[in-house]
């Protein structure tokens, strides 16, 4: 029976340092290396414990399948937060023909910063509409583009640093102990 529990404990274990470890790669990507750092440690303290504990039982195929399944369920848990957390900036290109200064317009009457660009397509003129928002914002955004343009084609990136004219850098790094508070329902005093 206790190798039931020590497998549910592998499996547990693993999703966490898994998760970390998606986590961990995403703040690396955003540039945020501290907080990568500081998630890293944990997530291989956590991943040693484990290993010494399948390694200390060998003769427990199970396991083996717990810990394989804590790093397949922990990939999921891990994109589920990060998606969750929605750190960062993105950039929006939105590409349409059809009545683009209604689109953009509406864009700007919902709080978007949005610059317009006209060019040329295969089939004619088009407009192309450039929007830096944050990633929480994305679904508000597509949403009144899908309504009020559904043919406009879009594409989005993730962005590392936006810097407003002032000179001043609009980076998340700041924001994400914030996201992080929010997150774990912390208070601030």
């Amino acid at each position: 029976m206790d190798y039931l529990l020590n497998g549910f404990l592998i499996f547990i274990a693993r999703v966490c340092d898994v998760s970390l470890g998606t986590i961990r790669i995403v703040l690396l990507a955003r540039g945020l290396k501290l907080q990568a750092s500081i998630i890293g440690f944990f997530e291989v303290l956590i991943w040693i414990v484990v290993i010494s504990q399948v390694i200390k039982h060998l003769d427990h195929p199970f396991y083996y399948v717990a810990f394989a399944s804590g790093f397949a369920f922990g990939n999921y848990v891990g994109l589920y937060l990060e998606n969750k957390l929605a750190m960062g900036n993105v950039l929006i290109r939105v590409i349409t023909r059809k009545e683009p200064e209604k689109l953009l317009n509406i864009l700007r009457e919902n709080g978007f910063i949005v610059t317009s660009v006209n060019a040329e397509g295969r089939e004619g003129p088009i407009m192309i509409l450039f929007s830096v928002i944050k990633r929480k914002q994305i679904s508000k955004f597509l949403a009144l583009v899908q309504k009020n343009c559904p043919q406009a084609f879009y594409t989005i990136e993730d962005i590392r640093e936006v810097r407003k004219y002032s000179g001043e850098i609009q980076s998340h790094r700041a924001g994400f102990f914030d996201t992080f508070k929010k997150f774990f329902w912390i208070k601030r005093k």
